[in-house]
């Protein structure tokens, strides 16, 4: 019985190679392949680990540490542009504050400078208002007395001829003296 199980296991183990030696069925499983497998996996990953660790690791760490160096200089360019940009707010600030300061100085003194024409100007008006007043009081006065003497004229004309339509006679004076009597009230 054991030489039956030693043989089943022979042929089950040759049974991986065909008469060429070349594989039957799947020659991952084939117990007399499997040192040889296990040794060229164990070359592989050797060779995979020196080629990463030489070539691809070294160059994948250099391309990292320039990505490093490229946002530290970007970030600090970042920094120095952004004091520079809170530095020209300030400025800007205070050249606003100013420009309205001297904007307010500028519409003051305007405002003096129109307000003194403004009097100087109302000034000459009420000059010329005063003197055409009293140029017009003094035509008033004049036409006014002159109508005076006309109704007077007129007075004295009107009252002898009333007095001689009467019937009677009339003499300058006496109706002079009625009529400056009358016009005084």
């Amino acid at each position: 019985m054991a030489t039956e199980t030693h043989d089943t296991a022979h042929q089950a183990a040759s049974a991986c190679v065909d008469s060429h030696g070349g594989a039957v069925g799947l020659p991952q499983v084939c117990g007399e392949w499997m040192g040889n497998q296990i040794f060229w996996l164990v070359v592989t990953l050797v060779v995979i680990f020196f080629v990463l660790s030489r070539i691809a690791l070294p160059r994948i760490a250099a391309v990292l540490a320039e990505r490093q160096g490229t946002i530290t200089n970007d970030l600090a360019a970042a920094e120095d542009l952004k004091v520079k940009a809170v530095e020209a707010e300030d400025a800007y600030n205070k050249a606003l504050a100013d420009a309205r300061v001297e904007a307010q100085n500028i519409v003051n003194a305007t405002k003096a400078e129109i307000k003194g024409q403004i009097d100087d100007a109302i000034a000459k008006a009420d000059a010329d208002i005063s003197a055409k007043a009293a140029e017009g009081e003094k035509k008033i006065a004049e036409i006014r007395a002159g109508a005076l003497e006309s109704v007077k004229v007129v007075a004295k004309d009107t009252a002898k001829e009333i007095v001689a339509a009467m019937g009677g006679k009339a003499d300058a004076k006496s109706v002079t003296a009625a009529i400056t009597a009358r016009m005084k009230g």
